[in-house]
């Protein structure tokens, strides 16, 4: 009998949570996390236990410790045989990304967990040098809120479209003072805002520091020559040869996250009848909920997963 095709997709920061490692600490991929404190100089294993969730919103923490359960969730998915159908794409939201790579044998888990402690620190380095933050607009359209962030920078305000997560669900980046603008605008276009409690404005032109420095790291690591495809955020297509990704992963930093898109390239074109986010939360099962509600979806968010995806 033909196995089903899967595609496996990777959550990003945000989902991180105090204790978020407990769950997995008695699983033998939990020695994952000796792995990547070696790589990293970060103690992982107290980082999931005891780290406090006011601590967690440091956006280096945030990054490591969502990327570290994502690494255990896949490798105890893979152990475990829970994936009941044929891999043949991955994806990740924005970090996720990382741990997309490792999955689709682009990087080792190592060199993956070298490169997100990089990009954790430029990240947050980048927000202390140029203060900054984001917001949702739920509920309008894409093009509502393109022309509403056209009309805010025409006058002056720093703002930026940062991901398109879903149908109605648009992610802004830029100046405190320009988020709220857009927020005290957002009705005109039917939409309510929601301030984020983040530590920058991510995904815009304000990163432009991280990504030279995270350039330099992604141009000094080892990818493999060919993996199993990956759908970049920047521009949601398809990518197996890891000589595409040390620019695709750079530009990511100041570039919007096209996540409806890569989810449609996943299930369109890709062809996978099933999607599976393993990692922290059920934060991107939502979405493709609303992006594709046909698509089957399922979630490896602890070792209690059902048998077979």
């Amino acid at each position: 009998m033909k196995r089903i095709p899967i595609g496996l997709v990777f959550p990003g920061q945000g989902t991180q949570k105090a204790g978020m490692g407990e769950i997995w600490r008695e699983s033998p991929s939990w020695k994952l996390t000796e792995t990547i404190s070696e790589a990293t100089g970060e103690d992982v294993s107290r980082l999931l236990l005891h780290t406090p969730a006011e601590q967690l919103l440091r956006t280096d923490l945030a990054q490591l410790s969502v990327f570290s359960v994502g690494v255990i969730a896949h490798a105890e998915a893979v152990r475990t045989g829970v994936l009941d159908g044929a891999v043949i794409a991955c994806a990740g939201h924005s970090l996720g990304e990382y741990t997309a790579l490792a999955a689709a044998g682009a990087l080792t888990v190592e060199a993956a967990a070298r490169l997100v402690a990089v990009r954790g620190r430029a990240m947050r380095d980048a927000a202390r040098a140029r203060a900054g933050t984001m917001g949702v607009l739920v509920a309008a359209p894409l093009n509502d809120v393109e022309e509403l962030v056209r009309l805010l920078r025409s006058d002056g305000a720093e703002i930026w479209v940062a991901n398109v997560n879903a149908p109605g669900q648009t992610v802004l980046s830029g100046s405190a003072e320009a988020i709220e603008l857009a927020a005290d605008q957002a009705p005109s276009i039917g939409a309510k805002a929601i301030r984020l409690q983040v530590g920058g404005a991510f995904h815009s032109p304000y990163m432009a520091p991280a990504a030279e420095a995270l350039g330099h790291a992604l141009n000094t690591t080892v990818f493999a020559p060919a993996h199993l495809p990956v759908v970049a955020n920047v521009d949601g297509e398809p990518h197996a040869a890891g000589s595409e990704w040390p620019g695709l992963a750079t530009r990511q930093l100041t570039s919007p996250v096209q996540w409806e898109k890569s989810v449609r390239t996943l299930t369109g074109r890709l062809g996978c009848r099933r999607l599976v986010e393993l990692g922290p939360g059920r934060t991107l099962t939502g979405m493709i909920r609303r992006i594709t509600p046909e698509t089957e979806v399922a979630s490896v968010d602890s070792p209690d997963a059902p048998g077979s995806m």
